[in-house]
């Protein structure tokens, strides 16, 4: 893994950030000297493209610096895959000679590969130990060592890793043993998944876990508004190019602070949309052009995400995330740290899920619904919607309406992800949005709004700097005045008077022509059209 502050600038011509200038990544972790000072093993946690790596990098470094401790950096990533027990081992034993290869202490680079023929050293089982141990005993001060993407391990090869983990740190007091000091498995997970692999398919033999001996797991934390105008500092610095300050505020809103896609937003405006002209200031406006950009192109770390949604455990949490219901998962469950771990999403109010950031959101939306919308007919697409600066959203309504009524029983079979979720309230609204999308035609943005535990799903509408709101209810669970309420509100604090609420009844007992009604009801000065499919 690459640091992506790094990666996303390196090939914008001069303007390359000094690492000088480069944001303080250290900060991003707390107590994470209160955790070596202590002599604990921990996990170090963050989603994709977090800058981890970069982390153990500057950390090492600091810790060889100050002098206390020596420290070094070991990467698995050679593991993934690997199941046999005797070459997972031959492998991270190669890569701990390697990273002593490569350190900057003198004292640890002189005794890389000097423990290959030890005794112990041809057995699986005591091989990383033995290894350790030994570095250890002859060394003048405690050892950190730090084990990145550790979620490489599998199998038996992660059981005897962490058995070997467990013993060294059992008998490091003990007169003629020594291990390290202090110790981080690094990688996207947080420890009950560790756990849960090592245990899933495979006997432990009853050998006991090495997490009972740590003390908790630390996370990365995203950059903050100030850091990201920090980082874009860095390129003004380099190039003379200049981050408006709104620019910046739209990267905030767009990234949430994820470090991959802040840097991917302004790739995306240097290189691509002004084409390294540096005289050219980075706006508001390049902003949303990076934005959806990032949305349409779906990049490779946005990719790996998607491919999470398939797993049943991703399923079983993000059914009510997508629907809006409230969640059938228990709060505390394994399975819904694992989706937080994998920074799909982040916990909102009253310990609801929601998209971790607007981009993932836009993104996972139109995963769900491409299917649907290419399916549709596409003479829904022929921009009779606008009218000058206006958009007829109720014209639009009416026409779904009719389509919903023709349609309704064949349209999930155009989207078997739908077929793997199937969460009844959002298969609804897989419907409607895109066919907003489609029957806009690019000329509006559209996006959706959802998290887990609201009971309702939006959608909204922006053209020429109006807002439509589109809020989506299931007529079994329907309050008519508390959702009217909530539309209120909305369009209280959004400067708009006008709203549509569409309502589904599933009520197979019923006739088309009771389903499908139109009602038009005033709140103080707001309009909100109950639209009944």
């Amino acid at each position: 893994m690459t640091n992506p502050t790094i990666k996303r600038f390196n090939t914008t011509g001069p303007c390359v950030p000094s690492k000088h200038y480069m944001i303080p990544v250290l900060p991003r972790i707390q107590d994470i000297d209160e955790m070596i000072e202590g002599e604990f093993y921990f996990i170090i946690h963050a989603p994709r493209q977090s800058g981890k790596t970069t982390y153990l990098k500057l950390l090492t470094e600091r810790i060889n610096l100050d002098g206390n401790f020596y420290a070094i950096n070991c990467s698995l990533a050679t593991l993934r895959g690997t199941e046999n027990e005797d070459i997972a081992m031959r492998k991270i034993t190669a890569q701990i000679n390697q990273s002593m290869r490569y350190s900057t202490v003198e004292t640890i680079k002189d005794k890389a590969f000097l423990y290959d023929n030890l005794p112990g050293m041809n057995e699986p089982t005591i091989k990383v130990r033995t290894i350790l141990s030994k570095l250890c005993m002859e060394l003048d001060k405690d050892l950190i060592i730090f084990f990145d993407e550790a979620d490489c391990l599998s199998g038996s090869g992660l059981i005897t890793f962490l058995a070997q983990i467990r013993d060294g740190y059992l008998y490091r007091d003990i007169p003629g043993n020594k291990f390290p000091r202090s110790m981080a498995l690094v990688g996207m997970r947080d420890i009950r998944d560790y756990l849960a692999q090592a245990r899933s398919g495979e006997p432990t033999t009853g050998v006991a876990s090495p997490f009972n001996v740590k003390k908790e797991a630390l996370t990365l934390a995203n950059f903050t508004r100030e850091e990201i105008g920090m980082l874009y500092q860095q390129h003004t610095v380099a190039s003379g190019q200049v981050f408006e300050s709104e620019a910046v505020d739209r990267a905030w809103y767009w990234s949430q602070g994820q470090p991959w896609l802040v840097n991917a937003l302004a790739y995306e405006i240097v290189v691509k949309i002004l084409k390294k002209e540096y005289t050219k200031p980075v706006t508001e406006d390049s902003m949303e052009q990076a934005a959806e950009a990032l949305i349409m192109d779906k990049h490779t770390h946005i990719d790996s995400l998607l491919e999470r949604l398939k797993e049943p455990r991703v399923i079983r949490v993000m059914d009510s995330v997508f629907s809006g219901s409230k969640s059938k998962v228990a709060i505390n469950s394994d399975e819904r740290q694992y989706c937080i771990d994998l920074g799909l999403v982040v916990v909102g109010e009253g310990q609801n899920l929601q998209p971790a950031n607007r981009i993932y959101q836009e993104v996972m939306s139109r995963v769900l619904t491409d299917p649907v919308h290419y399916a549709l007919d596409n003479s829904i697409a022929n921009n009779k919607y606008f009218d000058g600066p206006i958009i007829r959203i109720s014209e639009l309504l009416k026409n779904f309406q009719k389509y919903w009524r023709e349609n309704a029983d064949s349209f999930p079979k155009h989207n078997k992800l739908l077929d793997v979720f199937r969460y009844d309230e959002a298969v609804h609204v897989m419907m409607l949005f895109p066919y907003v999308q489609k029957a806009l035609n690019g000329a509006a943005k559209v996006y959706r709004e959802y998290a887990e535990g609201r009971g309702y799903v939006d959608i909204l509408a922006t053209f020429k700097e109006k807002q439509y709101l589109i809020e989506v209810k299931i007529k079994d669970n329907f309050k008519k005045t508390q959702a009217l309420k909530q539309i209120a509100k909305y369009l209280d604090t959004s400067g708009e008077n006008e709203a549509w609420l569409v309502v589904f009844d599933r009520n197979r007992n019923k006739t088309w022509d009771d389903k499908i009604t139109w009602e038009t009801v005033q709140i103080n000065k707001f309009n909100i059209h109950i639209v009944g499919c």
